[in-house]
Formats: structure tokens, sequence, C-alpha cells
């Protein structure tokens, strides 16, 4: 008798061509992607998460199966939540960064959470300011948790994450991985040191893996970055779709095409400017419609 050998596991993480895959009895095989899977300079090929179908004995993936969704950066599949983590100081908050984070989870369609980390070196006063920086989250359904290396809030971060696939991305050098080693006991992650000199972090994660969480569910760990790009939006409507806080129902502009950039009568920049609606967002906003327009949507016209 032929013995059957084809199996299917998630993928945990990838070293040089080589694909680490857990079964569903927790073994883990070494293989690498065979035939059509094997596409050249593409990343995405097979990603960290990415549910396969291998042969044990030939020690090759024949299949990825179809994802639930898929992040460019991190480049990770089939998630449930991403805790996009920064700190308040050290290295500093920065605001277009976080919100290319929050436009890349509304368009690969992943659940976002926030975790401000650092809380130990602001004053109250200034933690409140902050605090109030990032109210708009609030009106997009975002939580959002405010942390330190005591600790705060880890044990409500264990229980938003029981039994889910997470995902943490961040910039280098904002404490994801101290953060991470709270919450898990499998794996101690190396933690870097800021750079005085640049003000950022070192990269201290070669590459995404997951790691198993003994109140259930996986963690996934991701390298630091020092840049984002914008995703693939082909065209206006996209862009707006993706902007949830425009959509509400009082929202009743003049024209039913509006962009809320150079119309008149726009409602979505009368709300802005007596304040009932995140200035920060709506100039992030047209910052991305004027970057789209002058560096993809017009190489079309």
């Amino acid at each position: 008798m032929i013995k059957i050998s084809a199996v299917k596991g998630r993928v945990l993480y990838k070293i040089k061509g080589f694909y680490y895959i857990e079964d569903d009895n927790k073994n883990i095989f070494e293989c690498r992607l065979k035939g059509k899977n094997k596409r050249i300079n593409k990343k995405d090929n097979c990603v960290v998460g990415d549910i396969v179908e291998f042969d044990s004995n030939e020690k090759v993936i024949n299949k990825v199966l179809e994802r639930k969704n898929i992040l460019k950066r991190p480049l990770v599949a089939n998630i449930d939540l991403l805790g996009i983590v920064f700190s308040i100081k050290s290295p500093n908050f920065d605001m277009e960064r976080f919100n290319l984070l929050l436009l890349d989870c509304f368009y690969y369609n992943v659940k976002p959470f926030v975790i401000i980390n650092k809380i130990d070196l602001t004053s109250n006063d200034e933690l409140e300011n902050f605090k109030s920086s990032l109210s708009f989250l609030e009106n997009l359904n975002i939580d959002i948790f405010y942390t330190s290396t005591l600790s705060e809030n880890i044990n409500e971060i264990k229980e938003y994450t029981k039994n889910k696939v997470t995902a943490f991305g961040g910039p280098s050098g904002v404490g994801k991985s101290s953060i991470i080693n709270l919450l898990q006991t499998e794996k101690e992650l190396e933690t870097g040191e800021i750079s005085k000199k640049l003000s950022r972090g070192r990269h201290t994660t070669k590459g995404a893996s997951i790691l198993h969480l003994d109140y259930g569910g996986y963690i996934i760990d991701t390298p630091g970055f020092s840049s984002l790009e914008l995703p693939d939006i082909k065209d206006e409507k996209e862009l707006l779709e993706l902007f949830n806080e425009f959509y509400e129902p009082s929202i009743n502009c003049k024209f039913n095409n509006c962009l809320h950039i150079n119309e008149p009568n726009c409602h979505i920049k009368e709300l802005v400017e007596k304040n009932k609606l995140s200035k920060i967002r709506y100039d992030f906003y047209v910052k991305t419609y004027n970057t789209l327009k002058n560096e993809r949507w017009n190489k079309y016209d």
C-alpha cells in the first residue's frame, strides 16, 4: 500500500528559501516550494501565516490555499488582528506612518487595534494631550491600549488576542518585541536598543515568525520598518471607501460624487472646520489623494 503523504499545515517562518510548516499535530516540516508556486522574484509566493498543502515525504509545498487576507508590510497572511505598535517617545510618534498602517489594514481587510508603548516616558499632561490626538480612533471603532515595560494593560491585551492569529507591526525601536515577550513564553525575542544618533531602533527581528500563545492563539512577530508605501489603490472611489468616517448618514455634500477636495458646499470640509471630523485624518486623506493622483493615477490618463 502506498503511504499518503499529502498534509495541510501553517507556515510558521521562512529562512533562505526554506519554509517551516506546522501540521495539526504540532509537527514541524522543513519544505521548499515546488513548480509553478515558485515564481521568480515574487515575495508573496508563500508567506508566514499561509495554509499550504505539502508532501511530508518529499518535503515540498504543492499548493498555497486561498488566503483570508494578506498584508504587504508586514508580509503575513491569514491573520485576525494587526496590533499597530507605536511609542509616544524614543522614537517619537509619527502620525503619518501611523495613518499609513491604518490605511493598509483597511485596504487588506484586516482588523487593527493600537498599542501605544513607553507611556512611562511621558508626564500625565503629555499623555492626556496625546490621547486627545488619537480620539478619532473611537469613530473608526478601533481599540487602543496604553502600555509600558512595567506591564500596564498586558492582561487586557492577552484577553483581546486570545484564540486569535495576531500580527504585530510598527516602526523599529517602539518596544514591540518587549510587549510580545510579555504576551508569550515560547521564544525570548531579542530586544534592540535605540540608536541615539538616528533616534530610531535597530532592526532586531530578521523575518516574520509565528509563536504559540499558552492562553490560546498565535502571535506573528514582524521586523520593524523605517518607511511604508501606499497600497495599490486604483482610483478615487476606492480611496474614499477606505475612509469610513466620510460615510456617516448625516453627511450630505452638494455633489453625489464629491471627493471632498476642491468642491463647493462640501459637508466633510464643513465638519472638519467645525472640529466634528478629525483634521488629522482629513489632511492625511488629502495628502494621500494628491500623492496617488500625481504619482500613479495620472500615468494612466
